[in-house]
């Protein structure tokens, strides 16, 4: 009888191992896919791609902006937007972002990451401007990641975001 039922707790352990690892694997094969997505979004920016970026927004995506109180459609956003990525394309401003998360939750077709981006520009030559923003992302996989939800919380500082450390 001892036999059995050490037999069957090696078992339980066996089976909740592989339940785990089962869980971890598709996990880490989707943050690669998402570390992707944040990649194409930051040379989309770097290089002034409007239509690239425009292309990881979801058709029906929010924008909410804690900093100055306001929600709306991320077309509207993009509208706004557009501008500063045809100068940065012209060579007339200089303008990148890059990411850092604290949490990152996906499975196959959805995520929501959590972190601070930091957004660095200069226009014709002056000074180099940064904002750090804490930010919340909503992605659903639909023929690619897109983001649904784009919360820019609240304004971060250089400590946070060193303390978040690279990405990897």
């Amino acid at each position: 009888m001892r036999a059995i039922c050490v037999l069957m707790i090696l078992l339980s352990v066996f089976l909740s191992g592989c339940v785990s690892s089962s869980a971890i694997g598709p996990q880490k094969f989707q943050l690669g896919e998402l570390d992707t997505y944040w990649s194409e979004v930051s040379r989309a920016v770097k290089e002034g791609d409007f239509e690239a970026y425009s292309a990881t927004c979801h058709k029906d995506g929010v924008l909410v902006a804690g900093t100055s109180k306001q929600c709306s459609p991320l077309s509207k956003a993009l509208a706004r937007w557009k501008k500063e990525f045809d100068d940065t394309n012209a060579g007339k401003r200089k303008s990148s972002v890059e990411f850092r998360f604290s949490q990152r939750l996906a499975d196959e077709t959805t995520a929501h990451e959590t972190g601070i981006f930091l957004y660095t520009w200069s226009e014709g030559g002056g000074e180099t401007r940064k904002e750090y923003i804490h930010f919340e992302a909503l992605l659903l996989k639909q023929n690619g990641w897109k983001i649904m939800m784009e919360y820019q919380k609240s304004k971060a500082t250089a400590q946070e975001w060193d303390a978040l450390g690279k990405r990897n």
